[in-house]
């Protein structure tokens, strides 16, 4: 790969790429912008206050300080890895195929399916208790049976995706726009119920690093947002050609600061205006943060708008992973089955994945895991492996990402992943 400077007059799709249109800012780069937003504000985000609050407000700080340049590098690494490739509308699952080989390839597809399809899991489980917990609390009426009302949400937002990408990024950006409204009228409402005492609470250097280590993982998946990044790579590719890279890069750095601005406010509002006892009931009952709110709070409007940000956050984020978790499992079975020579028929597979989603998805709310369980042990060690350490092992070893070595930023990004994956390993032993 040329670097980034160089640009070509056309694009993979054989289609004129215009250079200058190519740096401006335009209304796609802010839909997917929003999008890639969505993607990741989701549970991670909802449940993120416990974990990360539990530690006090001191470390909290310095995990606002470190999240930013960890979310954008990580990130930045995997849509350049994406773009490095030569092929026209190769996705995660292709590329790793061109540059590891055939074996390595399906490897890391496997792990890219299960690094992402957890977290969708997750979702069917916190959508279901979040409308749930609206229903008995606030509405007051009888909990449904639980089978019936997780296979109504998880239909409502399975046929978004159905429908296809351009309805997912309208319905997503028509969801994101009062999601960050309401998370910022939410941050500053609680103001006045913050506690400054959290403030004197200073723990030993000890304490303070290791609460930090420990709560990583449920940073990476509260800001992660890789599962949209394949086919955000593809898009640009397709529309800028050789710019794509730089373009993305522009797109990766406004959506982290978005991601850290609105969603570190909240986070640390809650944190203020709740007690690490409260924090753990809340952990304990299996509810997002706006969900606990909601039940203790008299004001209706967090009683109220509370449960309905987190289904906003939930739905939305879900479309993202979803689109990844199926891209990662089609690239999974297409794979196998040319390797058997056998013939691939994709309305066959989308039909087998479609049910296959669907039935596990519905199945896992009815059982209701734990969900910050889920998180810890089952999406992070992939996510911070296929997030932070595949990209830059590619970038040391791959010819066509040779531009991008050297730099200290693959150092920070690399001890980030190690980081990340040594905590939920301690975290799984302990």
């Amino acid at each position: 790969m040329q670097k980034e400077a160089t640009v070509s007059p056309v694009n993979g799709a054989g289609t004129q790429v215009n250079p200058t249109a190519s740096q401006s800012w335009t209304r796609q780069d802010t839909t997917w912008m929003l999008s890639l937003f969505g993607t990741a504000v989701g549970a991670g985000i909802l449940f993120l206050p416990i974990n990360a609050g539990m530690g006090g407000f001191w470390p909290l700080v310095m995990m606002a300080l470190v999240i930013g340049p960890m979310t954008y590098l990580a990130h930045r690494g995997l849509s350049r890895f994406v773009c490095a490739s030569e092929k026209p509308g190769s996705d995660i699952t292709d590329v790793v195929e061109e540059f590891f080989g055939v074996g390595a390839g399906k490897a890391i597809t496997l792990l890219y399916f299960f690094a992402i399809f957890p977290i969708v899991l997750i979702y069917g489980v916190g959508i279901t208790n979040t409308v749930d917990s609206f229903i008995v609390n606030q509405l007051g009426m009888a909990s449904p049976p639980r089978w019936i009302l997780s296979g109504l949400l998880i239909i409502a937002m399975m046929s978004v995706m159905v429908s296809g990408e351009k309805l997912m990024l309208k319905v997503t950006q028509f969801l994101v726009y009062p999601l960050v409204a309401i998370l910022v009228f939410m941050s500053l409402y609680l103001i006045p119920s913050w506690k400054m005492d959290a403030l004197t609470q200073v723990p030993s250097a000890g304490d303070f690093l290791g609460t930090v280590w420990l709560t990583i993982p449920v940073l990476v998946f509260a800001f992660n947002h890789s599962p949209a990044i394949s086919q955000f790579s593809v898009a640009l590719k397709r529309e800028h050609g050789k710019n794509a890279s730089k373009k993305a890069d522009v797109i990766l750095r406004n959506t982290s600061m978005m991601l850290v601005g609105f969603v570190m406010l909240f986070v640390f509002s809650c944190v203020l205006s709740l007690s690490p006892e409260q924090l753990a009931e809340s952990k304990a009952q299996n509810l997002p943060i706006l969900s606990y709110l909601a039940n203790m709070h008299s004001s209706g409007f967090v009683s109220y708008f509370g449960p309905i940000i987190a289904v906003i956050a939930i739905v939305s984020s879900f479309f993202g992973h979803y689109m990844g978790a199926t891209e990662g499992m089609k690239g999974i079975i297409t794979k196998q089955l040319r390797s058997s020579n056998k013939q691939v028929s994709d309305k066959k597979v989308d039909k087998f994945i479609l049910v296959f989603m669907f039935v596990t998805i519905w199945g896992v709310a009815i059982i209701n895991p734990s969900i910050l369980g889920m998180i810890e042990a089952l999406g992070g060690p992939i996510i911070a492996a296929i997030l932070y350490l595949m990209p830059m092992y590619a970038i040391h070893k791959v010819p066509a990402l040779k531009a991008y070595r050297g730099r200290i930023s693959n150092i920070f990004v690399v001890i980030a992943g190690l980081l990340a994956m040594t905590a939920i390993l301690f975290g799984m032993l302990s």
